[in-house]
């Protein structure tokens, strides 16, 4: 695709990692567990998506089942944690929905993503994700992670393909 607007048009899925794009920092309990924190945009956008019946999957390193419960709370079904080879995960993503790869747009922040990002066909990051990762990136979000770079994309897909809310 030459346009990325025009690439948008063809989206209908989207995959995310988790740490370094839905959450900016990982916190550490005393009991030894990871707290994140997420931006409640990303979440609107995200709840938006799958209420247009858009298949979202998470696909993340991180282990913690609190990943699940706050994605689960959004009517998401689709997790892949824990994950180490994430084109694995991308690809068993794509043949459970029989997408093509040109229909889905990840976002990514560090080296883990690389090759999954190599695949699709909207590969994006936020502003703050690794040199290498930015290198083949479609589209850059001018927002970091943890600071609504998934709303920044959920919203030009829905809106360029007419499904973002009206308010006239």
């Amino acid at each position: 695709m030459s346009n990325f607007k025009e690439a948008l048009k063809q989206v209908k899925a989207f995959a995310f990692d988790v740490d370094g794009v839905f959450s900016k920092q990982l916190y550490l309990t005393p009991e030894g567990k990871f707290m994140r924190t997420m931006n409640v945009k990303d979440g609107l956008a995200v709840k938006m998506a799958i209420d247009l019946k858009y298949p979202i999957a998470i696909i993340s390193g991180g282990k913690e089942e609190s990943i699940i419960d706050r994605f689960k709370g959004l009517g998401m079904t689709d997790f892949y944690i824990g994950s180490l080879e994430k084109r694995e995960a991308l690809e068993d993503f794509m043949s459970k929905y029989e997408l093509n790869p040109d229909e889905i747009l990840y976002m990514g922040d560090d080296l883990p993503d690389y090759e999954p990002m190599q695949i699709v066909g909207v590969a994006t990051c936020p502003s703050d994700a690794v040199e290498e990762i930015k290198s083949i990136a479609y589209y850059i979000s001018d927002r970091k992670g943890g600071d609504a770079c998934v709303r920044d994309v959920i919203e030009q897909v829905l809106r360029v393909q007419g499904n973002w809310p009206k308010f006239n």
